[in-house]
């Protein structure tokens, strides 16, 4: 039965189709009638992480409800560099939470550090909540707690940035079921990535760190930005094929 499913799946275009296949069947467990709704959500295009219920991130199994971002692998080296910015109690900021992954992956790097995140969608405040994660609901820093106002060591985040125009090239499942919303970062992407740059330093203590995951050419667009804000040792971070993925900056 499960090979019959990773068949089904990879013919539908699942390129994880045997790993998906075991873990719907950890799900249904004995109940045949469930495996088979199961395949079907999947090869409609529904992420695997709503039908589940997680996803791994890192050395993390994080809940991911439907309806709310699920985390991608890409962003465990904004973890990375977070944490080492991040004092052992220490504070951080993590935006756009989602399920609360970036925040509960910090958390297990440096437990020892409060780490706050927000979104403005209520089923992912819950669902990061679930995860352990102190969440507030608020776009940006609109929920954060007062006490954190120039007090912080870090901001993080992981914002809708691909630009308006390449939300037609993202994957079949992206486009069907997740909210535009979590992706659409305007005409060149860098709408909320301008937003959170600006606004960041009223919670950033001097020598603070601001940590966001980009793409393209959006660093050199953010530079001029950076700047007026008043950032520096502003460095980048690329993927193993050269891509950009994150920019860091320190408030001077």
């Amino acid at each position: 039965m499960v090979a019959a499913l990773a068949a089904s799946l990879a013919r539908a275009g699942c390129v994880a189709a045997e790993e998906e296949a075991a873990e719907l069947a950890a799900v249904a467990g004995d109940d045949r009638t469930l495996l088979v709704s199961l395949g079907d959500r999947r090869r409609s295009g529904e992420p695997i992480a709503w039908i589940t219920g997680g996803a791994d991130f890192g050395d993390l199994t994080v809940r991911v409800d439907p309806g709310v971002y699920v985390p991608r692998w890409q962003s465990l080296p904004l973890v990375r560099r977070a944490a080492v910015r991040l004092p052992a109690r220490g504070t951080a900021i993590d935006l756009c939470t989602g399920s609360g992954a970036v925040a509960a992956a910090l958390r297990a790097e440096r437990p020892g550090a409060r780490i706050v995140a927000t979104d403005c969608d209520a089923r992912a405040v819950a669902c990061a909540r679930a995860n352990g994660v102190e969440a507030y609901p608020g776009d940006l820093f609109l929920g954060v707690p007062p006490e954190l106002l120039g007090r912080t060591d870090v901001v993080v985040a992981v914002v809708p940035y691909v630009p308006t125009p390449e939300l037609r090239v993202l994957p079949r499942d992206t486009l069907l079921f997740e909210d535009a919303s979590h992706y659409d970062g305007g005409p060149d992407g860098t709408d909320v990535l301008r937003r959170v740059v600006v606004a960041a330093p009223r919670y950033l203590r001097s020598g603070g760190a601001l940590l966001l995951e980009l793409g393209g050419d959006q660093a050199v667009a953010l530079e001029p930005v950076l700047e007026r804000a008043g950032y520096g040792s502003v460095q980048t971070w690329s993927d193993a094929d050269g891509d950009l993925r994150g920019v860091e900056a320190t408030l001077r």
